[in-house]
């Protein structure tokens, strides 16, 4: 089971860029909170965040267990009047939110997923105002390949290097992984302007959690060379997954 220190240091390079660009987006309405989607957010562990931040956000997610804990969750932070919870899937966004109805739009680990990755970048893009943030966090082909080389599945990993979609074989329990060139082509095809992109994930999987969880200032340690080497090109390159801030 992976540990809270090392869930905290997956997630805390995502929600420091994350908050930059959203202090940035609010620069244009001082004093007002903003109007965020997020698209397969689940049990809230961005959403409660940022609504206790002053922001008000829909979160659409297609499993109603997922909902059922948002709303707990927005509850023990007392900011369920900031938080509306949404049946329902990219496909459907449009219908769902309204269009030109987000200032930021969060999606991660949801484009894997999807149908049509390009159909449903084209959909986020429907639903934000001009200048909206996209937050979007991608599973990285190149991970997998050396992750599989690794644990010494050689022909496993030699397939997800050539595969389309990134997989290691029928087994694999990702439908789909990105590199670098696609998705920021598939951006730019959705009308998309991508102004950073952090490597995530880049040592936390491949540090012992047994030395993350004994050894003081391990977790603090890991975190700072996570953030050192985010928008390193040769690092970024292998980490699990990429961060990408983009604006319509």
């Amino acid at each position: 089971m992976v540990d809270r220190r090392r869930r905290s240091v997956r997630t805390a390079l995502v929600a420091e860029a994350l908050r930059l660009a959203l202090a940035g987006r609010a620069r244009t309405d001082p004093g007002a909170g903003l109007d965020i989607l997020d698209l397969g957010g689940g049990t809230g562990g961005f959403a409660v965040p940022l609504a206790v931040e002053g922001h008000r956000v829909t979160v659409v997610d297609p499993s109603p267990d997922a909902l059922a804990s948002l709303d707990r969750r927005a509850s023990d932070e007392g900011v369920s009047k900031l938080i509306h919870g949404v049946q329902g899937d990219a496909a459907e966004l449009p219908g769902l939110a309204g269009e030109s109805s987000a200032d930021a739009l969060l999606c991660h680990g949801v484009l894997e997923v999807v149908d049509d990755p390009a159909q449903a970048l084209q959909a986020m893009a429907s639903v934000l105002r001009e200048g909206g943030v996209l937050s979007l966090l991608v599973a990285q082909r190149n991970a997998v390949v050396l992750a599989r080389a690794l644990a010494g599945h050689l022909a496993e990993a030699r397939v997800a290097l050539q595969d389309a979609d990134g997989r290691w074989g029928p087994s694999d329990p990702m439908p789909r992984r990105f590199d670098e060139a696609g998705i920021t082509a598939l951006l730019a095809e959705a009308g998309f302007m991508v102004h950073t992109i952090h490597g995530v994930r880049t040592f936390t999987d491949l540090v012992p959690s047994a030395f993350v969880d004994s050894e003081p200032g391990a977790a603090e340690a890991l975190a700072d060379l996570e953030r050192a080497a985010s928008q390193h090109p040769a690092f970024r390159a292998v980490a699990t997954q990429l961060h990408i801030l983009a604006t319509r």
